[in-house]
């Protein structure tokens, strides 16, 4: 194999990955959007869901906002 080669087929490769890991991040963020929805409706404070997220209050605004 030439280096061209060998380098496309890295480059393939890390395409493929990165396609990946969005598709997991995406299906990652509809779960933690749901959890979000699922607490607020039970009563817990927005502060308390932003903590345990890891994400700011306006995070989690943000994040029910959004649409699938």
């Amino acid at each position: 194999m030439s280096d061209h080669s060998d380098q496309l087929k890295l480059i393939r490769k890390a395409a493929k990955r990165r396609a990946a890991a969005k598709k997991e991040m995406l299906g990652a963020t509809d779960e933690l959007r749901v959890y979000c929805l699922q607490a607020k409706y039970l009563g817990i404070p927005v502060t308390q869901i932003a903590s345990e997220a890891g994400l700011s209050r306006q995070g989690v605004y943000d994040l029910l906002e959004e649409r699938p």
